[in-house]
């Protein structure tokens, strides 16, 4: 039985650690088109008196993606801005309580968003609007449902992992 749990615990970790990659390599690429685009604008405006019609669009679309996989990141650990006035001063056996109610209102508050924010895309998807470049407007506002999502579930993860310390810590 050992062999199987480490061998699936090294499964585990081996998949984690790809798609922790793939986050960061989503990330930087967007990262280094969005200042490319940028750059190229101000280049083209400053140097030839014109720019890419759609390239401030893109920006900030890109912009609302770089922030969003940002978030995404930023919750792999639970490493999201908070207040932790109150925590510092409590017993360890009530931290790890506050942390998991914490952790379940964060994931509720993102599954919230996640459900309109999808709510939203839908209506977007049946106007068919265009952005730029004939890219439907849809298709750059996906982000928002994905990304809340995917904080939703590493939030309620946390959670779980959270109330399994308590458990262990009182047994």
């Amino acid at each position: 039985m050992p062999k199987n749990k480490n061998l699936y615990k090294s499964l585990m970790n081996r998949a984690q650690l790809i798609l922790y990659r793939l986050e960061n390599s989503i990330l930087i690429g967007l990262l280094l088109v969005m200042i490319s685009m940028a750059v190229l604008q101000i280049l083209l405006r400053n140097l030839f008196g014109f720019g890419i019609v759609w390239g401030d669009i893109l920006v900030r679309v890109l912009v609302l993606w770089i922030g969003l996989l940002g978030a995404m990141v930023a919750s792999r650990k639970g490493n999201h801005i908070s207040i932790d006035v109150i925590s510092r001063y409590l017993p360890e056996r009530v931290k790890g309580a506050v942390n998991c109610i914490v952790d379940l209102f964060t994931a509720s508050i993102c599954t919230t968003v996640a459900y309109y924010s999808l709510r939203f895309v839908l209506m977007e998807f049946e106007e068919g609007d265009m952005i730029f470049a004939q890219v439907p407007v849809w298709i750059c506002e996906t982000i928002i449902p994905f990304a809340f999502s995917v904080i939703a579930l590493r939030y309620f993860i946390l959670s779980f992992i959270n109330l399994t310390k308590i458990v262990k810590s009182t047994s």
